[in-house]
């Protein structure tokens, strides 16, 4: 993969938009296209990273704030934890909080 967004379209944890012409406008949902297993351990692991992870706290906050549900909230911190990852694995670095700058590279 050479970008976070592309693993995370592998994994099926980013959404998709549901419409046909101008008429019809579903509800965007998660693609669900990827492993079912590797999406409900990163959805598992959300829970733990909004307690401990400074920038997946701020994004559940975000959202919830807007008034959008905690599920949404709480995948989108999955995507978020998914881009942390490749980044940590494609620049070679180890995870450092207060050095966010490398993780966003890759967002």
């Amino acid at each position: 993969f050479e970008t976070g967004s592309q693993l995370c379209s592998y994994v099926g944890i980013t959404p998709t938009i549901r419409e046909s012409g101008s008429s019809v406008r579903g509800r965007s949902r998660i693609s669900k296209v990827g492993n079912r297993k590797l999406r409900n351990l990163l959805f598992l692991c959300s829970f733990t990273a909004c307690k401990h992870n400074k920038g997946c706290r701020e994004i559940y906050e975000r959202i919830v704030n807007k008034g959008k549900s905690k599920k949404l909230a709480l995948i989108a911190v999955s995507n978020k934890l998914l881009k942390q990852a490749f980044a940590i694995a494609k620049s070679g670095n180890p995870y450092d909080a207060s050095h966010i700058s490398v993780l966003k590279l890759n967002n």
